[in-house]
């Protein structure tokens, strides 16, 4: 978690460079996160050479940093590469071979997962890129993993993203990891985008309501669900809440959300359960209730298995400091 203002983030741009690509990056860490209560990013944008860099979209920009700002990032992000059969140059790969050496976190959005790949960062681990370059990614690196069915894949100190509407859900994830669930969320709705879109990842990750399921009954289910997530909810009840057959609705459910309604109740509860972590006093057992867990144990099994860290821990990572007290007491 980020505790102090100069966490630096470095996003490197080269000749040819997607203009609205590397808008993504720069509108998400460029925001004065002082207005949600937490310290802004340092945000340095650079290049193997100062001074105008030619964009994709037929005019320049000016860009003030050289590599060095990438020594001295604590996060590098490499957006969309301009051309995946183009190799990067040697000193960009040292550069962010250096970083990953010494423990930055390197992201790689759409494209630039290529770079990194090229510096043989992602060897033996699970990435993500475009689906339309799926073929060429697998060829030219066959040790990396790649998942082409994820909006995104954080593996730790690397994360990489599919295409530039995924760089967005990357990026917030990255300000929900370093600031929590109920920051990103506030910063995304400043943003006018979803704190995240389904898919399939459960890094630290909040399930919205989706915009659209294709069919108003189970729309209407989901929302009346969403807010009694207390109730002791079903199949069954979101069924006869839908007024449809059980069968019917089981279908009709899977084919707008691609879940099931358990995994869909369960992410629902354990959203709740982050927003409640993070702004309020509860202690465990009561957001344990609150969010519709039969039982403090499952809610812990459930919390810890999902997000790789206790439900107090996780308190303690993401609180504001003003509760900090008020949960004291009532633990």
């Amino acid at each position: 978690m980020i505790s102090a203002p100069e966490h630096r983030i470095a996003v490197i741009v080269f000749d040819g460079i997607s203009p609205f690509h590397l808008s993504v990056p720069c509108a998400v860490f460029g925001d004065d996160l002082a207005q949600l209560g937490v310290p802004r990013y340092d945000l340095v944008v650079c290049a193997e050479q100062i001074g105008v860099i030619p964009t994709l979209s037929g005019f320049s920009i000016n860009v003030a940093h050289d590599l060095s700002a990438v020594y001295s990032a604590d996060t590098v992000i490499i957006p969309a590469w301009f051309d995946p059969e183009q190799r990067p140059s040697e000193v960009l790969l040292n550069a962010l071979r250096a970083a990953h050496a010494r423990g930055a976190r390197l992201v790689g959005l759409c494209l630039g997962a290529f770079v990194l790949a090229e510096a043989g960062l992602l060897d033996g681990r699970t990435a993500a890129t475009h689906w339309v370059w799926k073929d060429d990614f697998t060829r030219k690196y066959p040790k990396v993993n790649c998942d082409f069915d994820v909006l995104y894949v954080d593996d730790g100190n690397i994360l990489t993203s599919a295409g530039t509407a995924a760089a967005i859900d990357c990026c917030i994830h990255l300000v929900r990891c370093d600031h929590g669930a109920d920051v990103a969320n506030r910063l995304a709705r400043r943003l006018v985008t979803a704190p995240h879109r389904g898919g399939g990842q459960a890094q630290y990750i909040e399930q919205p309501l989706p915009q659209s399921v294709g069919c108003d009954r189970v729309a209407q289910a989901m929302a009346w669900a969403a807010d009694n997530l207390t109730q002791a909810i079903g199949l069954d009840l979101m069924a006869e809440q839908a007024a449809m057959s059980r069968r019917n609705f089981s279908r009709q459910f899977r084919k707008a959300t691609g879940t099931t309604v358990s995994q869909w109740l369960l992410s629902q509860r354990l959203a709740l359960a982050q927003r409640l972590l993070e702004t309020s006093a509860r202690n465990v057992d009561q957001v344990a209730h609150d969010a519709g867990f039969t039982s403090t144990v499952s809610f812990r099994q459930h919390f810890s298995a999902t997000f790789s860290i206790p439900p107090s821990a996780y308190r303690k990572q993401f609180r504001s400091s003003s509760l900090a007290a008020a949960v004291k007491k009532s633990e």
